[in-house]
């Protein structure tokens, strides 16, 4: 819908680094696309959904936000087309580097290529240590260039087929659908490639 030019004076060295780990993954190494998808607020979604004909989807005019928001950290191993998330109630680089454990555990004795935008999290001086001293490579995308990041793809995909047309009444019901998509995209999952 809007479109912003990056104006990272590194735009180019840092958009071929992304393409050329998309297209020439390392030997021995694992490219994993990462972001955060939310806030998660429990409300009226509009969009088409599955009713019998003639009783269309009614959504409430009015809602609160009683429930707090939640958080979602993912990631888009490349390989095998997989996504891999946690929904956490904050988006700190607590949670952040959890996620990054949780990634080193899942592939451990690969060097793990990450590529994801410049959320001030993921580059917090805990996280880079840590990234350093466990064989993870943090590949940062140009600035206003979220476009680049393969995730965004799947990540409209989910809001499509998990959240559109929804009035979910607790963020237990919501994690369940989206768990329900993901289990259902990871059964039929290929590698990625082609991103051009």
């Amino acid at each position: 819908k809007t479109w912003k030019t990056s104006n990272d004076p590194d735009f180019v060295a840092k958009m071929r680094r992304i393409l050329d780990l998309y297209d020439h993954p390392p030997a021995g190494g694992r490219v994993v696309c990462v972001d955060e998808f939310g806030p998660l607020n429990l409300q009226p979604r509009p969009g088409k959904a599955w009713k019998p004909q003639g009783e269309p989807v009614r959504l409430r005019a009015t809602y609160h936000r009683d429930h707090g928001v939640r958080h979602m950290i993912a990631s888009l191993d490349l390989a095998t087309g997989r996504i891999h998330y946690r929904i956490r109630d904050r988006k700190r680089s607590i949670e952040f580097l959890d996620f990054l454990k949780s990634l080193r555990r899942r592939w451990p004795g690969e060097k793990l290529h990450l590529i994801l935008d410049n959320f001030s999290p993921h580059k917090h001086p805990n996280v880079r240590a840590w990234c350093a001293a466990n064989a993870v490579e943090l590949v940062f995308l140009p600035t206003y260039s979220s476009w680049l990041n393969w995730i965004e793809a799947e990540f409209a995909a989910l809001r499509y087929f998990a959240l559109n047309g929804t009035d979910h009444r607790s963020h237990a019901e919501q994690d369940a659908a989206i768990g329900d998509y993901i289990r259902w995209h990871n059964q039929r999952a290929k590698p990625k490639t082609g991103y051009a």
